[in-house]
């Protein structure tokens, strides 16, 4: 009983850190057209199995650092150029935009699971930067979603 309670904790956790995740990524993006089928702000696609995994912060930064800094900013701050898109920068992470937070962490996390696992492209003629289908591609495995998404939640208590 207690390991199911632990889950349960644990998937409330990946959930609330995963909305704080596409708050981030997915304000500005919810104006970009995905990489899949869809209208622009919507990624075609399922939530990956990331959604019923529990995150772990400390190893979502390494992971964070490794693929995601480069584009969104040291510690998800953003302000990174992109030329050939219609907005000037990459979406910041820290803080996330709060059109993407919703109280109910399971949807929070599965808008955030989406961009990872399906990326996105953004508007505009030529975009310089694109957010890769990380799930989608095998760029990384769930476990490594679910902690990127608790190290993006993280930034934003």
């Amino acid at each position: 009983m207690n390991q199911k309670l632990l889950r349960i904790l644990g998937l409330g956790l990946i959930l609330v850190m995963a909305f704080s995740l596409l708050a981030a990524c997915g304000a500005k993006q919810a104006t970009q057209a995905p990489q899949g089928e869809g209208e622009a702000g919507e990624v075609a696609g399922k939530p990956g199995p990331a959604v019923d995994l529990q995150g772990d912060a400390t190893a979502g930064a390494t992971i964070f650092v490794d693929q995601c800094e480069e584009c969104h900013g040291k510690e998800g701050k953003g302000g990174v150029a992109n030329a050939g898109a219609a907005e000037p920068t990459v979406p910041g992470l820290n803080p996330l935009d709060p059109e993407f937070v919703s109280p109910d962490a399971k949807e929070f996390a599965t808008k955030i699971d989406l961009f990872i696992e399906h990326g996105a492209t953004p508007e505009g003629d030529n975009p310089a930067k694109v957010m890769k289908a990380f799930g989608d591609e095998g760029k990384l495995t769930p476990q490594q979603i679910a902690d990127v998404i608790a190290y993006v939640m993280s930034l934003n208590k």
